[in-house]
């Protein structure tokens, strides 16, 4: 048996209840002890006496404090936690009367509460000792969630291998007949392959953050062109570390299944968050060292370069882009813009020249250049990257 010292639960609550997930799951096969003693915990939360119930609150207040810490990294804030333990047999009484006197939970030869949905297919929702099941927290949770917020669309962000039981959630909704069922929404996703760790056979989000933190900043030691002092104060490797895992999962479809390589996150020339993170730090430079003013207003005359049409173009599309996206649900639509338009400023570079022109010229490209760089930052910034200025 693992002892979980108070203060290595406070440190790191997330790693500390895997460990005694794995380490229990483990003592299990060969004792069948501790599963009644887990049943037994787990019953004591469903009717919140003892103990075990306090225990539990204190160590969901530690796994805030640490999800603040490490959702925080990556620009991710939550203005309310919803905890699945909320909703327990305890405060769910009333919506099991509601469905019993519906008809639509019975109770099976296993003293189960059951609802028998189409093609003999049984959902448990209660256990024959009274204690729930994921679906029927998942039920009472929908509701008092519409109760309170009373949403337009509320979206369920849960990988592809979940698809059956939110389809099952929404089909017992709309046998209890609730009326905003088809605002619930199953956002799919892919699942990653190829990560692993020495520390077990999951990898935690904040182990990822430091490899890609450290990783970068070995680059950036090892390149001519580093602009900034890698000092403790600089946080430049850990943004973009966070910037290369962001672009490598969200450049994909979303419902994809795909390989991890951090050889291609992090490749300057390929597509990648690095190279958009590149661009925007180069438009920065430029409007620093050009020596050009920015005028306040655009003269198309002195636009006339092939170039120039491609950039407006593109640029042009962004709301359109932007849209399409979110009505996809679909990250990679504008990532793949974001590609496309660092790709043809980088081209622009090559035959746009400020420095050295005529003032009326350079002023006019430092325009246009002004304007990819806005449009490349607040996309940037709408995929969850922090543009950086230096690098």
């Amino acid at each position: 048996m693992v002892d979980i010292s108070e203060d290595e639960m406070k440190k790191s609550p997330i790693k500390a209840l895997y460990i005694a997930y794995i380490t229990a799951n483990k003592l299990a096969e060969t004792d069948s002890s501790i599963l009644d003693r887990a049943r037994k915990i787990f019953n004591d939360l469903e009717t919140g006496i003892g103990v075990t119930c306090e225990q539990w609150k204190t160590f969901k207040q530690y796994t805030i404090e640490e999800l603040k810490r490490t959702y925080g990294r990556i620009g991710i804030t939550f203005d309310e936690y919803h905890w699945e333990s909320m909703y327990n047999a305890k405060n769910m009484e009333r919506l099991i009367t509601l469905m019993e006197k519906m008809q639509l939970l019975v109770t099976d030869e296993q003293n189960r509460k059951v609802v028998n949905l189409d093609n003999d297919k049984i959902i448990p929702l209660i256990k024959s000792d009274g204690s729930t099941l994921y679906i029927a927290r998942d039920i009472a949770a929908a509701i008092d969630r519409f109760e309170r917020n009373n949403f337009d669309c509320m979206y369920y962000v849960v990988d592809n291998t979940q698809a059956e039981h939110f389809s099952n959630l929404l089909e017992i909704l709309r046998r209890m007949k609730v009326p905003w069922v088809e605002r619930l929404k199953h956002i799919r996703f892919g699942r990653l392959h190829g990560m692993s760790t020495r520390k077990g056979n999951v990898i935690f989000l904040e182990d990822i953050l430091n490899t890609t933190r450290d990783i970068m900043k070995q680059k950036q030691l090892d390149s001519c062109t580093t602009k900034i002092q890698l000092d403790s104060t600089d946080n430049s490797s850990d943004i973009l570390g966070i910037s290369a895992m962001i672009i490598n999962d969200l450049k994909k479809r979303r419902q994809r299944d795909y390989t991890f390589d951090l050889n291609a996150a992090f490749d300057l020339k390929g597509d990648t968050g690095v190279k958009l993170q590149y661009t925007h730090c180069r438009l920065i430079n430029l409007k620093r060292n050009c020596g050009a003013v920015l005028p306040s207003e655009c003269e198309p005359s002195l636009l006339r370069e092939e170039v120039v049409d491609e950039l407006i173009v593109l640029i042009a599309k962004f709301e359109e882009i932007v849209l399409k996206s979110y009505e996809e649900m679909e990250p990679c639509i504008l990532t793949g813009y974001l590609f496309h338009l660092s790709h043809v400023i980088n081209k622009a570079f090559k035959t746009l020249k400020v420095k050295n022109e005529s003032s009326d010229v350079a002023s006019q490209r430092l325009l246009l250049f002004h304007v990819a760089r806005n449009i490349l930052a607040q996309g940037m910034k709408l995929l969850g990257l922090m543009p950086l200025e230096e690098m």
